[in-house]
């Protein structure tokens, strides 16, 4: 049971799934709030940078190096013991099979130890539920869309630990994929998100027109398709080089930008409009990209829907969401997971503890 002053219940978040190693602490309070305690982060980024990707070999031996240490600090940092921990929540799915492991083998081990339940929890509900550590409570029912390198999805949510329904998702690349792609050519470093987004700020996002993919009248309503802009691009820097002339590549990443962020926020308004929710939550590694949340609240402040967007660290991948998910199912007295729990790498949006 806690003992750091509260009676609430501490719960331990492991956060495996692509290539970072996270480790978060947050207490449920009696009142059915979530606080966050501490939130530690290990990256193997710039391990996959020369490669221009995640390598999963590489992301698993780095989760396995990173793990204990990464405990250790957010036990520091939230001033607590572990044995003052009184559950585990981890990353099931999905992910990269190899990195889960790390994380549920780990997790097993921790709860084994102390004899506290195990959540083997989904990941993509992390970065809706660890909106509530900043914002507090969700309304009953609200939109999600989720933006990051490996998922770009609209969710219908009644309850983190309840019912989630995908209405939307890609078809083809993730937005963050995109950019990762897009940065590629442009000769940008990897991760494309950040250097896109600052050399945006200096272009014409009007530059060039580029295609809004799925936005036709006979399209899917709400889903997502970003190969097609990717392709764009590539051809039209492939025809400038053959010109001879000088790439713009402000004019480039802004206009591809504004692309990416037109269709998510028109998408994802709409969504919320002809559903009746009047609350969005903005989530993902890409949600920390200025122009998508610019974008998103004037588009939500025109249609009288809130908009609630984590600070960037709490967007990205992080052992606080996976903690944040761990209490809600532990507030619903949800079921434990089994001490065999299995990673689960297409573990679908609509299962939030694994069993």
């Amino acid at each position: 049971m806690s003992t750091d002053g509260g009676p609430g219940r501490i719960v331990l978040g492991i956060e495996t799934s692509c290539d970072e190693t996270g480790v978060g602490l947050v207490r449920l309070e009696p009142d059915g709030s979530v606080r966050l305690l501490a939130d530690a982060v290990a990256s193997s980024v710039e391990q996959h940078a020369r490669f221009g990707g995640v390598v999963p070999e590489i992301a698993s031996r780095a989760h396995l190096e990173a793990m204990e240490p990464t405990a250790r600090r957010a036990l520091d940092e939230a001033g607590i013991k572990l044995s003052d921990v009184d559950a585990i929540a981890v990353t099931a799915g999905p992910g990269l099979a190899g990195a889960l492991m790390v994380g549920v083998s780990a997790a097993k081990a921790y709860a084994a130890a102390l004899g506290v339940p195990l959540y083997g929890v989904n990941h993509l509900l992390g970065h809706v539920a660890v909106d509530t550590l900043e914002h507090g409570p969700l309304p009953s029912r609200c939109l999600a869309m989720l933006v990051s390198g490996g998922h770009t999805q609209l969710l219908s949510v009644a309850g983190v630990a309840d019912e989630v329904t995908e209405i939307g998702s890609t078809i083809d690349d993730a937005a963050g994929e995109a950019y990762d792609k897009v940065a590629r050519i442009l000769e940008l470093p990897y991760p494309g998100g950040p250097p896109i987004d600052r050399m945006a700020r200096e272009g014409d996002p009007n530059a060039i027109a580029f295609p809004r993919g799925l936005t036709g009248p006979r399209d899917a309503r709400f889903d997502f398709s970003f190969s097609g802009l990717k392709t764009a691009v590539a051809r039209w820097v492939e025809q400038a080089r053959e010109a001879g002339k000088q790439l713009p590549i402000a004019d480039i990443a802004a206009s591809f930008q504004e692309a990416v962020a037109d269709v998510l926020t028109e998408k994802a308004v709409r969504a919320a409009v002809e559903l009746g929710l009047d609350t969005m939550v903005l989530s993902g590694g890409v949600a920390a990209n200025s122009r998508l949340s610019g974008l998103a609240r004037e588009r939500c402040a025109e249609a009288g829907i809130t908009l609630r967007v984590p600070r960037p660290r709490l967007c990205t991948d992080n052992g606080a969401m996976i903690a944040a998910v761990g209490a809600h199912v532990l507030a619903n007295r949800a079921e434990p997971s089994p001490l065999g729990l299995s990673a689960d790498p297409g573990m679908s949006v609509d299962t939030v503890v694994l069993r």
